[in-house]
Protein backbone atom coordinates (compact mmCIF):
# COMPACT_ATOMS: atom_id res chain seq x y z
CA UNK A 1 0.00 0.00 0.00
CA UNK A 2 3.20 1.86 0.69
CA UNK A 3 4.12 1.60 -2.95
CA UNK A 4 1.72 3.93 -5.08
CA UNK A 5 2.42 7.19 -2.33
CA UNK A 6 6.02 6.65 -2.15
CA UNK A 7 6.41 6.35 -5.98
CA UNK A 8 3.64 10.00 -6.19
CA UNK A 9 6.01 11.16 -4.03
CA UNK A 10 9.55 10.70 -5.89
CA UNK A 11 7.72 11.73 -9.31
CA UNK A 12 6.62 14.89 -7.89
CA UNK A 13 10.07 15.69 -5.50
CA UNK A 14 12.88 14.81 -8.13
CA UNK A 15 11.10 15.43 -10.91
CA UNK A 16 8.59 18.25 -10.78
CA UNK A 17 10.89 20.24 -7.83
CA UNK A 18 13.63 22.61 -9.69
CA UNK A 19 11.16 22.31 -13.07
CA UNK A 20 8.02 23.69 -12.40
CA UNK A 21 6.93 26.63 -14.84
CA UNK A 22 10.58 26.21 -16.54
CA UNK A 23 8.40 25.94 -19.65
CA UNK A 24 6.74 29.40 -19.65
CA UNK A 25 9.75 31.35 -17.78
CA UNK A 26 11.75 33.29 -20.11
CA UNK A 27 15.36 32.47 -20.07
CA UNK A 28 17.67 34.87 -19.25
CA UNK A 29 21.21 35.22 -20.77
CA UNK A 30 24.03 34.86 -18.38
CA UNK A 31 26.70 37.58 -17.63
CA UNK A 32 30.05 36.23 -19.76
CA UNK A 33 32.07 38.22 -16.87
CA UNK A 34 31.16 36.35 -14.18
CA UNK A 35 28.98 32.53 -15.28
CA UNK A 36 30.06 31.77 -18.79
CA UNK A 37 26.70 32.78 -21.22
CA UNK A 38 24.50 29.65 -22.03
CA UNK A 39 20.98 29.55 -22.85
CA UNK A 40 18.26 27.11 -20.37
CA UNK A 41 20.70 27.18 -17.55
CA UNK A 42 20.55 25.25 -14.49
CA UNK A 43 18.82 27.29 -11.73
CA UNK A 44 16.83 27.17 -8.64
CA UNK A 45 14.68 30.29 -7.57
CA UNK A 46 16.69 32.22 -4.15
CA UNK A 47 13.03 31.87 -2.76
CA UNK A 48 13.03 28.40 -2.71
CA UNK A 49 16.52 27.94 -1.56
CA UNK A 50 16.05 30.18 1.72
CA UNK A 51 12.90 27.69 2.32
CA UNK A 52 16.04 25.30 2.86
CA UNK A 53 17.64 27.54 5.03
CA UNK A 54 15.02 28.06 7.14
CA UNK A 55 14.49 24.36 7.43
CA UNK A 56 17.70 23.86 8.27
CA UNK A 57 17.47 26.47 11.22
CA UNK A 58 14.59 25.05 12.60
CA UNK A 59 15.75 21.73 12.50
CA UNK A 60 19.38 22.10 13.59
CA UNK A 61 19.03 20.03 16.34
CA UNK A 62 19.68 16.53 14.38
CA UNK A 63 22.74 17.95 13.51
CA UNK A 64 24.00 20.37 16.00
CA UNK A 65 27.71 20.18 14.92
CA UNK A 66 26.73 21.08 11.24
CA UNK A 67 27.30 24.90 11.88
CA UNK A 68 25.51 25.92 7.94
CA UNK A 69 23.98 24.46 5.29
CA UNK A 70 26.13 23.56 2.55
CA UNK A 71 24.91 22.70 -1.16
CA UNK A 72 26.39 20.74 -3.99
CA UNK A 73 26.71 20.98 -7.73
CA UNK A 74 27.01 17.55 -9.42
CA UNK A 75 26.84 15.66 -12.59
CA UNK A 76 23.54 13.64 -12.82
CA UNK A 77 25.87 11.11 -14.76
CA UNK A 78 29.24 10.43 -12.98
CA UNK A 79 30.35 9.62 -16.79
CA UNK A 80 29.79 13.38 -17.31
CA UNK A 81 33.35 15.16 -18.58
CA UNK A 82 34.57 17.36 -15.48
CA UNK A 83 33.60 21.02 -15.86
CA UNK A 84 34.32 24.58 -14.09
CA UNK A 85 31.50 24.94 -12.12
CA UNK A 86 30.45 28.98 -11.26
CA UNK A 87 27.57 30.09 -9.50
CA UNK A 88 26.26 32.76 -8.63
CA UNK A 89 22.44 34.81 -7.77
CA UNK A 90 20.83 37.34 -10.53
CA UNK A 91 17.66 39.26 -10.17
CA UNK A 92 16.26 41.87 -11.57
CA UNK A 93 17.97 45.43 -12.05
CA UNK A 94 21.12 43.64 -13.07
CA UNK A 95 21.71 42.24 -8.97
CA UNK A 96 24.54 39.83 -8.90
CA UNK A 97 25.70 37.88 -6.64
CA UNK A 98 29.19 35.51 -7.09
CA UNK A 99 29.32 33.02 -5.46
CA UNK A 100 32.22 30.83 -4.50
CA UNK A 101 32.54 26.97 -4.90
CA UNK A 102 35.11 24.65 -3.10
CA UNK A 103 37.06 21.93 -5.52
CA UNK A 104 34.24 19.58 -5.06
CA UNK A 105 31.31 21.46 -6.08
CA UNK A 106 30.17 22.70 -2.44
CA UNK A 107 29.06 26.08 -2.09
CA UNK A 108 26.84 28.52 0.50
CA UNK A 109 24.18 30.78 -0.14
CA UNK A 110 23.65 33.96 1.95
CA UNK A 111 20.75 34.95 2.98
CA UNK A 112 20.38 38.70 1.46
CA UNK A 113 17.70 40.95 1.72
CA UNK A 114 18.75 42.04 -1.84
CA UNK A 115 18.59 39.19 -3.51
CA UNK A 116 15.15 38.78 -2.22
CA UNK A 117 14.23 42.26 -3.28
CA UNK A 118 15.43 41.33 -7.00
CA UNK A 119 13.49 38.38 -7.44
CA UNK A 120 16.92 36.33 -7.42
CA UNK A 121 17.40 32.95 -9.21
CA UNK A 122 20.57 30.66 -8.33
CA UNK A 123 22.23 29.89 -11.13
CA UNK A 124 24.62 27.28 -12.36
CA UNK A 125 26.89 27.65 -15.44
CA UNK A 126 25.31 24.53 -17.02
CA UNK A 127 22.82 22.96 -19.36
CA UNK A 128 19.59 22.12 -17.25
CA UNK A 129 19.48 18.50 -16.59
CA UNK A 130 22.96 18.36 -16.81
CA UNK A 131 23.73 18.70 -13.42
CA UNK A 132 21.80 18.86 -10.20
CA UNK A 133 22.21 21.35 -6.85
CA UNK A 134 21.50 19.17 -3.86
CA UNK A 135 22.00 19.96 0.03
CA UNK A 136 24.72 18.21 2.17
CA UNK A 137 24.76 17.97 5.72
CA UNK A 138 28.00 16.34 7.10
CA UNK A 139 28.70 16.24 10.57
CA UNK A 140 32.50 17.54 10.90
CA UNK A 141 34.98 14.88 11.08
CA UNK A 142 33.32 11.84 9.39
CA UNK A 143 35.04 9.96 6.64
CA UNK A 144 33.94 9.98 3.25
CA UNK A 145 32.73 6.26 3.73
CA UNK A 146 30.68 7.23 7.35
CA UNK A 147 27.44 9.11 7.31
CA UNK A 148 25.28 10.12 10.49
CA UNK A 149 21.85 9.41 10.36
CA UNK A 150 21.00 12.73 12.03
CA UNK A 151 23.03 14.72 9.16
CA UNK A 152 20.62 12.55 6.65
CA UNK A 153 17.51 13.15 8.63
CA UNK A 154 18.58 16.96 8.67
CA UNK A 155 18.85 16.78 4.95
CA UNK A 156 15.75 14.98 4.31
CA UNK A 157 13.76 17.94 6.23
CA UNK A 158 15.86 20.96 3.92
CA UNK A 159 15.08 18.93 0.53
CA UNK A 160 10.94 18.70 1.74
CA UNK A 161 10.71 22.03 2.39
CA UNK A 162 12.53 23.23 -0.91
CA UNK A 163 10.17 20.71 -2.98
CA UNK A 164 6.87 22.29 -0.66
CA UNK A 165 8.46 25.62 -1.98
CA UNK A 166 8.61 24.76 -5.65
CA UNK A 167 5.84 22.25 -6.79
CA UNK A 168 1.71 24.06 -6.67
CA UNK A 169 0.15 24.36 -3.40
CA UNK A 170 -2.83 21.54 -4.52
CA UNK A 171 -0.10 19.19 -5.07
CA UNK A 172 1.16 19.53 -1.32
CA UNK A 173 -2.45 18.86 0.14
CA UNK A 174 -2.49 15.17 -2.53
CA UNK A 175 0.62 14.42 -0.93
CA UNK A 176 -0.12 15.31 2.82
CA UNK A 177 -3.30 13.17 1.93
CA UNK A 178 -1.52 10.24 0.54
CA UNK A 179 1.09 9.60 2.98
CA UNK A 180 -1.53 10.69 5.84
CA UNK A 181 0.79 13.21 7.03
CA UNK A 182 2.75 16.38 6.89
CA UNK A 183 5.90 15.23 7.76
CA UNK A 184 7.02 13.69 4.74
CA UNK A 185 10.44 12.84 5.97
CA UNK A 186 9.21 10.42 8.67
CA UNK A 187 7.18 8.27 6.05
CA UNK A 188 10.24 6.56 4.83
CA UNK A 189 11.68 3.66 7.22
CA UNK A 190 8.03 2.25 8.70
CA UNK A 191 8.10 3.93 11.69
CA UNK A 192 8.74 1.69 14.67
CA UNK A 193 9.09 -1.99 12.68
CA UNK A 194 11.95 -3.46 13.99
CA UNK A 195 11.45 -5.90 10.46
CA UNK A 196 14.24 -6.50 8.75
CA UNK A 197 16.41 -4.91 11.63
CA UNK A 198 14.46 -1.85 11.16
CA UNK A 199 15.32 -1.03 7.61
CA UNK A 200 12.78 -2.92 5.79
CA UNK A 201 12.62 -2.54 1.96
CA UNK A 202 9.56 -0.09 1.84
CA UNK A 203 9.41 3.85 2.05
CA UNK A 204 13.28 4.33 2.36
CA UNK A 205 14.92 7.66 1.29
CA UNK A 206 17.93 7.59 -1.30
CA UNK A 207 21.05 9.32 -1.25
CA UNK A 208 23.64 10.05 -3.16
CA UNK A 209 26.93 9.19 -2.58
CA UNK A 210 29.27 10.61 -5.25
CA UNK A 211 30.35 6.89 -6.90
CA UNK A 212 29.60 3.25 -7.06
CA UNK A 213 28.07 1.65 -3.77
CA UNK A 214 28.66 -1.59 -3.04
CA UNK A 215 27.46 -2.15 -0.04
CA UNK A 216 25.78 0.39 2.55
CA UNK A 217 25.68 -0.85 6.45
CA UNK A 218 23.30 0.81 9.21
CA UNK A 219 25.20 0.61 12.49
CA UNK A 220 24.31 1.77 16.03
CA UNK A 221 26.07 -0.55 19.16
CA UNK A 222 26.03 -3.90 18.70
CA UNK A 223 23.11 -3.59 15.61
CA UNK A 224 23.24 -3.35 12.42
CA UNK A 225 21.35 -3.66 9.26
CA UNK A 226 21.97 -4.58 5.26
CA UNK A 227 20.47 -1.40 3.30
CA UNK A 228 19.71 -1.60 -0.43
CA UNK A 229 22.12 0.04 -2.53
CA UNK A 230 22.17 0.55 -6.24
CA UNK A 231 24.60 2.79 -8.81
CA UNK A 232 25.63 5.84 -6.42
CA UNK A 233 22.53 5.67 -4.07
CA UNK A 234 21.59 3.83 -0.75
CA UNK A 235 18.59 3.53 0.56
CA UNK A 236 17.87 5.30 4.01
CA UNK A 237 15.11 3.89 6.52
CA UNK A 238 15.27 7.67 8.04
CA UNK A 239 11.85 7.55 9.67
CA UNK A 240 12.43 4.81 11.77
CA UNK A 241 12.38 5.70 15.64
CA UNK A 242 14.24 2.75 16.46
CA UNK A 243 17.29 4.37 15.05
CA UNK A 244 18.60 7.13 16.73
CA UNK A 245 20.38 10.27 14.93
CA UNK A 246 23.52 9.09 16.01
CA UNK A 247 23.25 5.66 13.83
CA UNK A 248 25.97 5.57 11.14
CA UNK A 249 25.64 4.34 7.24
CA UNK A 250 29.31 2.70 6.60
CA UNK A 251 30.01 2.74 2.98
CA UNK A 252 31.68 0.51 0.67
CA UNK A 253 32.40 1.91 -2.59
CA UNK A 254 32.84 -0.66 -5.19
CA UNK A 255 36.66 -0.08 -5.53
CA UNK A 256 37.12 -0.79 -1.97
CA UNK A 257 37.72 -3.31 0.57
CA UNK A 258 34.87 -4.52 2.82
CA UNK A 259 34.29 -1.85 5.74
CA UNK A 260 35.66 -3.41 8.94
CA UNK A 261 35.18 -1.41 12.13
CA UNK A 262 34.80 -2.85 15.28
CA UNK A 263 35.25 -0.29 17.82
CA UNK A 264 31.23 0.34 16.81
CA UNK A 265 30.10 -3.04 16.81
CA UNK A 266 29.58 -2.93 13.35
CA UNK A 267 28.13 -5.13 10.81
CA UNK A 268 30.99 -7.73 11.01
CA UNK A 269 30.67 -8.57 14.20
CA UNK A 270 26.77 -8.87 13.88
CA UNK A 271 24.57 -11.25 11.82
CA UNK A 272 22.05 -9.02 9.78
CA UNK A 273 19.47 -9.31 7.42
CA UNK A 274 19.34 -8.23 3.81
CA UNK A 275 16.01 -6.25 3.15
Amino acid sequence: MRALPALLFGSVLFYGAGTAGAADEPVRELDPVHVNAMRNPEVRKYEHILAGLDAFDKYHALAPQVDRLRFVAEPKDHRAPPAVLKVRLVGDDDFTLPIALDANGRFEVPRSEAAEDAESELELNQKRGLYRIGVEVRTPGLPENRRRLGDLRLECKVQIAIAKSEIPFIWVGVINGLLLRTDWCSFFGDEKSTAYKGAAKNAHFGYRAGKPVKEAILVEGNRSALLQSKGNSYQVPIGNSTWSDEAMIELTFADEAPVIAAATGTAGETPRTAP
